[in-house]
């Protein structure tokens, strides 16, 4: 069987686009989805996050996969000459329509950040990505709270788009004003006063910054390594106002409302030589 191999890099929301885009590969040329897990060492900062849903695909063995940089010459080789697996490389970072008529047999790197590369394998993948485990303790009861009345996840990004000089120069950060403007919109469009669920990987700093005019519950059970439960209770909240982050876009995602309000900010990328005009799914607002 041929196989398709994606490359897994970054935190969950990007291990996400990243399984979808392959998943969807191996799906048009009835291949098998391997990943490449081989970042996430002890030296991450991030972890392998997919084994808690339930996807189709399995980490490949060291054997399966091409050769890494640590065998510069074995690599160097590999992507100059070596045909399988063809190493497929995004261009840019908005839709790459060639992604749609690759081959088996290759090795994807790239963010693939678009529902554009998965739009005809969606109803497969809202079942790849139900969760494994049934939610419980603590998280079970913020998502009956959360389900017991108009509800809205704010989701506020922090960690390295602040402590990082690199990563803020390149994302920046989310303001209040969008905030407000956001919730606004969500309160004008809905006709309803929905209660705020924020969400962030500094909980301390937002409950101690964000002031909305509004019901505030900071959620603040999860950490790194449960930062899937966090994802599951956005998607429960009945609208999204989301960060410039694959994290909380994912949390949108999974929402399966279709009355379901999502808004994600206008500037995607602090640096202006960046844009990815494919980011956003139709009929999300941006502001």
């Amino acid at each position: 069987m041929t196989r398709v191999i994606s490359r897994l890099h970054g935190g969950l929301g990007n291990q996400l686009f990243q399984y979808a885009a392959g998943r969807a590969a191996a799906l048009r040329t009835g291949s098998e989805l391997l990943l490449d897990t081989r970042q996430y060492t002890a030296k991450s900062p991030f972890q392998y996050d997919l084994g808690n849903f339930s996807i189709q695909a399995r980490v490949a063995t060291g054997d399966e996969l091409p050769p890494a940089k640590t065998r510069p010459l074995a690599y160097v080789w590999w992507r100059k000459f070596g045909r399988s697996p063809r190493f497929i490389r995004e261009q840019g970072l908005a839709y790459n329509e060639r992604i749609g008529t690759i081959a088996g047999e290759c090795y994807l790197h790239g963010y693939f950040q678009s529902q554009r590369y998965f739009d005809d394998i969606v109803p497969t993948l809202w079942n790849d990505l139900s969760f494994r485990e049934a939610i419980s303790g603590d998280n079970a009861s913020m998502a009956e709270r959360i389900q017991g009345m108009p509800s809205v996840s704010v989701h506020i990004r922090r960690g390295d788009y602040i402590t990082s000089a690199k990563a803020q120069a390149v994302h920046g950060s989310t303001d209040l004003a969008y905030y407000e403007r956001a919730l606004a919109e969500v309160r004008s469009r809905s006709g309803k006063d929905p209660v705020v669920y924020l969400f962030s990987n500094d909980p301390d700093w937002v409950r101690d910054n964000i002031k909305l005019d509004a019901e505030l519950v900071p959620v603040a059970i999860n950490d790194g390594r449960t930062a899937h439960e966090d994802l599951r209770l956005m998607s429960l909240c009945d609208h999204n106002i989301i960060a410039n982050s694959t994290f909380s876009w994912w949390g949108a995602w999974l929402n399966p409302s279709h009355e379901k309000i999502v808004i994600a900010p206008s500037q995607w990328f602090a640096d202006p030589k960046l844009s990815n005009p494919d980011i956003t799914p139709s009929g999300w607002l941006r502001l």
